[in-house]
């Protein structure tokens, strides 16, 4: 699984910083390393006025914030990647996709 977080002025200033030590310590704790590769990006143009663009696989999401981040982790990344694991497909919930 490839995540990206913004890095571009708008998401850099609404806290793509912390999202990005918030991704490094919950990929630690459930040991993802070896599935997950975390990847900075510039702009995709998909900003809102709130939180973070984050964008799983081709998935893109916006408005990660510190408040949403466990429930987003654990419904986008952590859940996929179990039910992969199951061979169950790919977990995709009805999150906020763009």
């Amino acid at each position: 699984m490839i995540v990206q977080i913004c890095v571009g002025s708008s998401c850099y200033l609404k806290g793509a910083e912390r999202i990005v030590e918030l991704f490094q310590t919950a990929i630690a704790e459930h040991k993802l390393e070896d599935d997950i590769t975390l990847a900075g990006s510039f702009c995709t143009g998909k900003c809102n006025r709130i939180g973070v663009t984050v964008t799983v696989n081709d998935e893109v999401y916006t408005g990660i914030t510190t408040e949403n981040f466990k429930d987003f982790f654990t419904e986008e990344v952590l859940k996929p990647i179990e039910a992969e694991r199951k061979g169950l497909g790919n977990g995709m919930s009805d999150a906020e996709k763009i």
